[in-house]
């Protein structure tokens, strides 16, 4: 009726290991993006002064417009493009080695059986 455990447990293959951390620090990664993405937008808020209470949120007694000049700027500092290709190449190379890792793990375990 009862059986004998032994208190030497199995130890999970490295793989097995490194696939359990690799899904952790995905999840963190992701709801730390999740919640950078989320706060600028919901910080954002558009205040509408009352005008009739004055101070510091009455009203602003009209100036003669300024002639404003654009200056178009844009685009993305390189070192940006850099980092974004270094990160993207790493990413490939190291989903790349852990296919390849268990697809001979598979390989070789199927041989044996």
């Amino acid at each position: 009726m009862f059986t004998y455990l032994s208190r030497r447990g199995t130890r999970p293959h490295v793989t097995t290991r490194l696939r359990r951390i690799t899904a952790i620090l995905a999840i963190a990664i992701g709801g730390v993006l999740a919640w950078a993405a989320a706060v600028p937008a919901a910080s954002a808020a558009i205040l509408i002064p009352d005008p009739g209470a004055g101070g510091a949120y009455g009203p602003v007694p009209a100036a003669a417009a300024a002639p404003v000049q654009v200056i178009a700027g844009g685009g993305m500092p390189g070192w940006q493009i850099t980092l974004i290709a270094l990160a993207a190449a790493l990413a490939a190379a190291t989903a790349a080695v852990f296919l390849d890792r268990t697809r001979a793990s598979r390989r070789s375990a199927s041989a044996t059986g």
